[in-house]
């Protein structure tokens, strides 16, 4: 099945209009969006008016949805977590570069993000393809990146600030997750090489101290999210985005302060990097 496209970047992002998520939809329906998803690392369905329920069954269809361990679920569907931003709170859930909690041992395959409220102006995401930040790196620093495995912790300073208003609000779980994973990963499905690290949560490489790590670390970070890898996404009322976690970081806009903003996200269970 053909499904309408309309690229909203050079190299990262389509909108898919005329797609009712609410609706039971055939086989061939998912299949493409699957694909395009593949293509386009990142996909948009506009105007969606979807229940929690019709929300998670719709993100049965793509992936399996697993719980977010810092903040509590919804009343009935742990697997949905509210992304919240009340007018008072100055620091945005998610608000650096990033991929999902690397953190994981097995990371999310891809995630979905619903705008349930949304500021008056502001409140944009970026996106980034990462193939393109490793096909674009020299033949030298591949060759350095084909050994270096990444540490990925979930109390990384520039992760953890931006959850602390929801996480110590519910009291959730503290415990410091740890993951290590290669600083190039090679896509399960599509077989092409992308680069997985982030200033979110990669601390530093194994083997390797902070201080020898940094250096790599921060070209990597600045080269990674170079705008011509990017585009950006401005939200509507009821859109829904799709964005797979193993090629692709997102970096939530903070610029609309003194205004709410909620959003209601579902994690799919993904794989151990390789």
């Amino acid at each position: 099945m053909s499904l309408e496209l309309r690229r909203i970047g050079g190299v990262i992002g389509a909108e898919i209009p005329g797609v009712d998520l609410a609706r039971d939809l055939p086989a061939e329906t998912i299949a493409a969006i699957r694909q395009a998803l593949l293509d386009h690392l990142v996909v948009f369905f506009p105007g969606q008016d979807l229940t929690s329920a019709q929300y998670r069954t719709f993100a049965t269809r793509i992936g399996t949805p697993i719980e977010y361990p810092f903040v509590p679920g919804l009343d009935g569907f742990p697997e949905i977590t509210p992304v919240l931003k009340l007018p008072e709170q100055k620091v945005a859930f998610g608000g650096n570069w990033h991929s999902d909690t690397t953190y994981f041992a097995e990371p999310p395959m891809a995630t979905m993000l619903l705008a349930r409220e949304l500021p008056a102006h502001g409140g944009d995401t970026m996106f980034a393809n990462q193939y393109l930040a490793y096909e674009t790196l020299s033949d030298g620093m591949k060759s350095i990146l084909s050994g270096l495995r990444g540490v990925s912790r979930s109390d990384k300073a520039e992760a953890s600030r931006t959850r602390e208003d929801r996480a110590g609000s519910a009291g959730r779980n503290r415990e410091i997750m740890i993951a290590e994973h290669p600083a190039v990963r090679t896509h399960p499905e599509t077989g092409r090489k992308a680069l997985y690290v982030n200033i979110a949560h990669t601390a530093y490489f194994a083997g390797m101290t902070e201080d020898e790590s940094l250096p790599i670390l921060r070209f990597l970070w600045q080269h990674q999210t170079r705008p011509e890898f990017t585009c950006r996404f401005a939200w509507s009322p009821g859109a829904l985005a799709l964005w797979d976690n193993r090629c692709a970081q997102h970096h939530a806009i903070n610029d609309y302060d003194g205004q709410k903003r909620l959003m209601h996200r579902i994690t799919l269970a993904g794989d151990v990097p390789r």
